[in-house]
């Protein structure tokens, strides 16, 4: 696939509307000096349809287009579990884990474990999440965005990886994350569009010209091992996706902790106006997410009857890309430019929240609030500068640089999980039961690799998960009780919903029970 001389005028003029968008709402949004709730919480006037939007847009990039893509043609629908169980676990968030953030009134994750812990577990949680975001997400996005570049575009990838760290620095520096937040609902408006007329294109050219649906039965006809949404062990890809455990195990685990506890995810809903506004604003991504196969799986399952061929399953996104006519496939291209570039902005303000108000604030107090803001701003920068300096080498000698990352993360996400829900639960948790718990995740989870080589990678997360929580419960019950505790009660944090939100969530489930009903 080539992008013609229109393509590149459409992407070139999609970049310069963006940064002139994303420059408006920085300087209207605020005259003078911004304070840190201004920066870092976009003053907390985020609408639902923007923080549902800025959810997504944070979420997709370049591993979950490509990636997913991939597997679609590697493995089938089964992928898809990723995004439909992360519709109903947005719900679980919006009803019972946000209200709780919200009610603390907090800027970050680690400084909710202060109030909940000590001061111990927010430090060591911090510079955790700050070593993570810089030395495998951000170098993730910007290794795989540079590959993706120089795959469809012809650039090199390390041109590639310098242009989006840039753009992402343009119009999210100075406005922080309401301008990350407003430029997002373009961004995801794209994605979308981009997605499914690329989906239609495919099913459409699959059956000669005669529709979309039509293509979509030939698909399901032709390939009907590709619509099966629960593995058997049998399967050469079981590994992956372990048959029922993706209903009710380790998959769970992965998604209340990504969306539940994640700050780059969790600090749109932080910055709602009020708790309605942010339980509409993820319903809304819930909705959004049931989407997201049709946009990047789908192609990549029909590419297996357009492209049989490729040499490697994530070609199956570029390649598909050669279906769109000249001009819109410029437009596609700056969707899947605008989902990296967002992820990036959504990582290093959420890198720059977390060091300055856990870290940096700590060690400097007192200083204005301008101070702080500045303090971000240059966080962003140093933060970018690292991870394009270690990218290629952290990555670049990895075949399957995406199932890495998965496994690093994998180490630590089942004792966080288990840190943040016992600490909201279950008053009796210590600081000692809670570091002992992120400990126990790595030593428990290293284990587990190395001696029980064949227990799928979602398994180890759901086993490692419950052995977290017997080690914390241990922990916490053979030392005293907590001495220190600042954060708000259960019984003072209101639970209910609104009745929308009730029938929202209610339409996912039906939704996710039909749609696994058919794909069984």
């Amino acid at each position: 696939m080539k992008l013609q001389q229109l393509d590149f005028t459409v992407f070139i003029a999609y970049v310069i509307g963006l940064l002139c968008i994303a420059l408006w709402i920085s300087r209207n949004d605020h005259k003078g000096d911004r304070n840190t709730e201004d920066y870092f919480l976009a003053s907390k006037s985020l609408p639902w349809w923007a923080i549902g939007a800025s959810l997504i847009a944070s979420n997709i990039s370049a591993e979950q287009i490509i990636g997913m893509s991939g597997s679609g043609y590697a493995i089938g629908l089964a992928i898809a579990s990723y995004e439909w169980m992360a519709a109903i676990t947005l719900v679980i968030v919006g009803k019972y884990l946000l209200p709780i953030f919200l009610k603390n009134n907090i800027f970050t994750m680690p400084q909710y474990l202060e109030q909940r812990f000590d001061s111990r577990v927010k430090t060591t949680l911090a510079l955790f999440w700050l070593a993570v975001f810089i030395f495998v997400n951000l170098t993730s996005v910007l290794w795989l965005g540079g590959l993706a570049i120089q795959t469809v575009a012809g650039v090199d990838w390390m041109f590639g990886m310098i242009f989006l760290a840039v753009f992402s620095v343009a119009y999210s520096l100075y406005g922080g994350l309401k301008a990350v937040a407003y430029t997002d609902i373009i961004q995801v408006v794209l994605l979308v569009f981009g997605g499914l007329f690329l989906s239609y294109l495919a099913l459409n050219t699959i059956a000669d010209g005669t529709g979309f649906i039509a293509g979509f039965n030939i698909l399901t006809e032709k390939i009907p091992s590709h619509f099966d949404m629960i593995l058997e062990t049998d399967n050469p890809n079981y590994m992956s996706l372990p048959g029922l455990s993706v209903l009710i195990g380790g998959l769970w685990v992965m998604n209340i902790g990504y969306w539940g506890f994640n700050q780059y995810i969790i600090q749109r809903a932080l910055a709602a106006k009020n708790i309605q506004e942010a339980q509409k604003g993820i319903v809304f991504a819930a909705f959004l997410k049931l989407l997201m196969p049709i946009i990047v799986v789908l192609p990549g399952i029909a590419a297996i009857i357009l492209y049989p061929n490729l040499t490697s399953p994530d070609q199956a996104y570029p390649s598909m890309m050669g279906l769109m006519p000249v001009g819109i496939k410029g437009l596609v291209f700056a969707a899947l430019v605008a989902a990296i570039v967002s992820s990036l902005a959504s990582m290093t303000n959420s890198i720059s929240t977390i060091f300055t108000m856990d870290i940096y604030k700590n060690i400097v107090p007192a200083k204005s609030q301008r101070h702080y803001v500045h303090i971000g701003r240059i966080a962003t920068l140093v933060s970018l500068c690292i991870a394009l300096i270690t990218a290629e080498p952290l990555l670049g000698k990895f075949d399957q640089a995406f199932q890495y990352i998965q496994e690093f993360t994998g180490l630590f996400s089942p004792g966080i999980t288990a840190i943040f829900l016992m600490g909201m639960f279950w008053k009796r948790a210590t600081s000692s039961g809670a570091l002992a718990s992120a400990i126990g995740s790595a030593v428990f989870s290293v284990a587990f690799k190395f001696l029980w080589p064949e227990l799928p990678f979602m398994d180890r997360i759901g086993l490692v998960f419950l052995l977290c929580i017997a080690l914390t419960v241990a922990v916490s019950l053979l030392g005293e009780k907590p001495a220190t505790d600042s954060s708000v009660s259960l019984g003072e944090i209101n639970f209910s919903t609104e009745r929308s939100f009730n029938i929202s969530a209610l339409v996912v489930v039906v939704i996710l029970v039909i749609l696994y009903g058919t794909w069984w």
